[in-house]
Formats: structure tokens, C-alpha cells, sequence
């Protein structure tokens, strides 16, 4: 496998081609530093991730990991290679090598998205209103509308009272069905910042003419503020009637031209997508219940305020054409021209959506896991307790903290099963029937196929439907983090899911310095720029 020093990587990311730059650790590890254009595709789950984020097999890629002899991107580069991607390269040293020339690693997860976020503040000037305000404007009965820019789920984890769930994109499409009138003030919030800033300045761009303000610090800052937050709140704000949507749909069309959005049509992106050189990248940028609702085969969701704040997560490939589409171009466009900002040059608003179904896209060809035994859960339960079954899960860490798992169930982390070789626990020998489960059976699966290899004595199983379905069943669960096999750090931990009171709290005050501390540090960074518009 090729490797590729830092100076070399350097100066291809200071180029215009297609480059795909792959971490292969965990979340949790990635989380900790990484390189600022890197996305976090863990070797323990890349045959779910990799044919979504690096749909074209011969874009080039560059693994990389902490460089501390673990060989993890060294690993990775080996399996994308047995899937068909061709052009696969390992950043020498990793990490360590990176900063020891020089170069600049970053904490934190969406890295790019975040800091664009503190930016556009400083660019832009977006005005904020500290909690404490807000909640003396809320007891005073001003005119005044709360509108959390966040997704459903996140929103009913915990809200601003009176806060209606109106998500990233959705905000210039539904306002105007919320606010009539132009003396109300609107103030936009999330957890934290960049959502808050991002939306915030979405209406202004927009010509709202009422008075627009960013929460500051978002959700966190009103708990650290000591105020009170709902909890399961599902007040939604509501879609646009056909008046409000022309309206929004205009405006939005006024800031893509800003901002230089152009549309292409269906059968322009027809030649593009045939185009074995250059990756093409087709998203549906409308709420995930419009989604569901319908769509077009083969063209993911990316709900456009989450698109904008983790970009990384959607799109691996720097350089690739971006087509977004939706049903009158209201999020289209307000998530182009934000994309845009954000670099991502080649973003366009598709024209013709209707024709869309007529080139036959396709789901990416993930591949499947080869075929393993199951066992079902009354089987499985009838052996809970026998020394001789040992269950492993290898799905979220935060999933089988919070939401159960299988009683006596063990956890790690799939990349990590050669750890296990030798080890005292969790007893694995011959005559040991050993069982995998996640969330859906799927990680599960390629565990087990990897298990047989290490183990080829042992009887090996996997739990049928996964622990999604043990759940369903009603059978018994316990909860808890208790019998981990490895570091927990497949996933990073929010403040909110860390432990309650002063953790907490503390945890919360380390996210928002982190992302104030961002502008200035990129402001440091030679391989880091955004374009700038009038």
C-alpha cells in the first residue's frame, strides 16, 4: 500500500482534484485530534460507511489514523482495496507524523462545519441574545418566537419553553407560516452554537423583516444559565401554505443567486453521473418525514440544516459536484448557498426533480456480510446464564448503555476482536457457543465472520434481528456499561450524554470554548480557508 508523507498530502490538499481523506479510528478516538479535512470512517464499520461517503471506487483516498503503531489506516486501506476501490493511499506516520511537521490537528467532530459556524459570526456580525434575556422577554409576553433549528429527536431531548422544532433548512420554508407579524422577534436556537448562527443568519439573508437572534450558546448555555429546559416537548412548526411557500421559495432563490447557486437539469446529471473521472453526489435536502412520505430511489436524505452542520458525515470527497434537490427549491437553495460558503463549489440546485426517476439511480452497493448462523431469542434466553454462551455486542456503546442489551451481554468494539486472542475474558474456547448482536444484526454479522477466523473452534452464532428485536420482544435487558472489552470510544459522547450535575455542566462549558476557540485556530492554519462573497 502506497504511502503518502505530509508534505505531499500538504500540497494535494491545497490543489482543486477529488480527494477522499479517511480516518479509520473510532468517533470517540477521532474525536480526540484529527486532521481538519479528515472523515471518520472506522475500520470496524466501513463496509456500511465507505460506499455512501466515496461512492466512486477510483476517487482517490488517503487513510490515516494516530500514528501510534496500531495500523489501523494501514488496515482499512487493505479492505477498501478487497471492495473494489483502487486508488488507496496511507498518510505516513499518521497523526503524529502530520504535527511533527508542522501541521495543525483538531479536537472536536465536524470540524469544518463548526468552524464555519464561529465565522460566519465574525463575518456577519449575526446578532445574539444571551439566555437570561430571553427568559425575561418570555415572562414579559413580548412578541416573540423560539424556533429550534434542530431535528425532532435531538429537540424532544430537551427545548426552550414555548420553542417551536422547526430544522436547519426548514427555517425560511415555514417562518412565514409561524410569523405574520414583522414586530415579532425570532430568535433561533440549538444545542450550542453553529446551528443557532447558521439559522439565524439563514432569515436575515432571506429579507425576514423582523428582528432576528441567535441564542447564545444555544440550549447549553440556558441550562448553564440555570434555567429551566422541557423535556419531550413535539411542538413543530408548521409547513407552509401556498402563499408562504411562493414567498419563501423566491426568497431563497434571491440568496442562491447571491451566492452564486446555479441549477442544472435531470439529464445534465444524467452525463455527469456517467463520468468515470469525477464523482457526482445527488441529495434530497427536504425534512426526513417528507422523505419517507416519497422520494426517488436511490438518493439519500440529507436534511439540509444537517447537511450544512456535518458535512463530513454526508460527503467524503472534496472536490465532488453537489446536486441537492427538493419540491420548490426553497432548501435547495438555502442549503446551497451555505455549502457554497462552506467550499463546496460545484453545488448546484436540481430543476427538474420530477425527472429525476427516469435515470434509474441507485443505492450505493453496500456490500452484505457472508451468511452465519443465527439463533433466535427464546434460544438465546433458555442459555442466558450458561458460562458456556458468551453474548459480544459490537453495536453503539451508547445504545448499549442507555437504550439495553442482552443480560451478561459483553461489549466492544468490532475492529478490536484480535485483542481478545489470549485474554482471560470473556472465556472464548472450544466449546464455547459465542453469539454476536448490534443494533440491526448487520455489524454483528461481519463481527462473526471476522470471529471465525480468529476462533475456528468455536461455535458461532448471531442473534437473530439483532438487539433492536431482543427489544421489541420484551425479553429481559439490563442497561448500563458493564462489561466492556475494550475502550469505550466508538462513539463521542455528547455533554448530554455524559453524567448529570457538575460533569455535566463542565462538560458543556469545554464544548462551547472549544467551538469559540475554532475561528482563531483556523485563522492559524495555512491549509484551511473559506471563500468569502460580497
Amino acid at each position: 500500500m502506497r504511502p503518502i508523507s505530509p508534505s505531499e498530502l500538504a500540497t494535494r490538499l491545497r490543489g482543486t482534484g477529488e480527494l477522499a481523506l479517511l480516518d479509520a479510528r473510532e468517533q470517540g478516538a477521532f474525536h480526540g485530534e484529527h486532521l481538519f479535512h479528515a472523515s471518520c470512517v472506522p475500520l470496524s464499520r466501513l463496509e456500511q460507511r465507505l460506499p455512501a461517503l466515496v461512492p466512486r471506487s477510483t476517487t482517490p483516498i488517503v487513510w490515516c489514523d494516530a500514528g501510534d503503531g496500531s495500523d489501523l489506516a494501514l488496515r482499512a486501506a487493505h479492505r477498501a482495496r478487497e471492495l473494489g476501490w483502487t486508488s488507496v493511499a496511507v498518510l505516513e506516520g499518521g497523526n503524529r507524523a502530520w504535527r511533527e511537521a508542522g501541521h495543525l490537528l483538531y479536537g472536536g467532530v465536524n470540524v469544518p462545519s463548526k468552524a464555519f459556524g464561529e465565522l460566519v459570526e465574525t463575518r456577519h456580525g449575526t446578532p445574539h441574545v444571551p439566555p437570561r434575556r430571553l427568559a425575561e422577554m418570555i415572562a414579559a409576553g413580548e412578541k416573540l418566537v423560539i424556533l429550534d433549528s434542530r431535528p425532532l429527536e435531538e429537540f424532544r431531548r430537551m427545548s426552550i419553553p414555548t420553542a417551536l422544532d422547526c430544522p436547519g433548512a426548514e427555517l425560511v420554508h415555514r417562518v412565514g407560516q409561524v410569523v405574520s407579524d414583522p414586530e415579532t422577534t425570532v430568535v433561533v436556537n440549538c444545542a450550542g452554537r453553529t446551528r443557532s448562527i447558521i439559522g439565524a443568519q439563514s432569515l436575515i439573508n432571506a429579507g425576514l423583516e423582523n428582528p432576528v437572534l441567535a441564542l447564545e450558546n444555544g440550549t447549553m448555555g440556558w441550562e448553564l444559565a440555570g434555567l429551566h429546559t422541557v423535556r419531550g416537548a413535539d411542538a413543530v412548526a408548521p409547513r407552509p401554505g401556498p402563499e408562504v411557500a411562493a414567498r419563501a421559495a423566491t426568497a431563497a432563490a434571491r440568496v442562491g443567486r447571491r451566492f452564486g447557486v446555479r441549477t442544472v437539469d435531470t439529464a445534465t446529471v444524467g452525463g455527469w453521473l456517467d463520468e468515470p473521472d469525477r464523482t457526482t453526489v445527488v441529495l434530497d435536502v427536504r425534512s426526513p418525514e417528507e422523505y419517507r412520505a416519497g422520494h426517488v430511489e436511490g438518493v439519500p436524505n440529507a436534511p439540509g440544516g444537517q447537511l450544512v452542520q456535518a458535512t463530513d458525515e454526508y460527503v467524503a470527497t472534496r472536490g465532488a459536484r453537489l446536486v441537492l434537490l427538493d419540491d420548490d427549491g426553497t432548501r435547495a437553495n438555502m442549503t446551497a448557498s451555505w455549502l457554497r460558503q462552506l467550499g463546496w463549489g460545484d453545488t448546484f440546485v436540481l430543476s427538474d426533480p420530477e425527472a429525476l426517476p427516469g435515470l434509474g439511480l441507485k443505492p450505493p452497493d453496500v456490500p452484505s456480510p457472508p451468511p452465519v448462523a443465527e439463533i433466535g431469542d427464546a434460544e438465546l434466553t433458555e442459555r442466558t446464564g450458561d458460562p458456556r454462551t458468551v453474548v459480544i455486542d459490537v453495536g453503539s456503546s451508547l445504545s448499549h448503555r442507555d437504550r439495553g442489551h442482552v443480560p451478561g451481554a459483553w461489549w466492544t468494539v468490532r475492529s478490536r476482536l484480535g485483542d481478545l486472542l489470549g485474554a482471560d475474558q470473556p472465556g472464548i474456547e472450544e466449546g464455547t457457543l459465542l453469539v454476536f448482536t448490534s443494533s440491526d444484526g448487520t455489524l454483528a454479522s461481519w463481527a462473526a465472520h471476522d470471529a471465525a477466523a480468529l476462533w475456528p473452534g468455536v461455535e458461532i452464532r448471531v442473534l437473530r434481528g439483532g438487539t433492536r428485536a431482543w427489544l421489541e420482544g420484551g425479553w429481559e435487558t439490563e442497561t448500563g456499561m458493564i462489561r466492556p472489552l475494550t475502550t469505550v470510544d466508538d462513539v463521542w459522547y455528547k455533554p448530554y450524554d455524559r453524567a448529570q450535575g457538575r460533569a455535566a455542566e463542565e462538560h458543556m462549558r469545554e464544548y462551547l470554548s472549544w467551538e469559540v476557540a475554532l475561528v482563531d485556530k483556523i485563522g492559524r492554519d495555512p491549509l484551511v480557508s473559506f471563500p468569502e462573497f460580497d
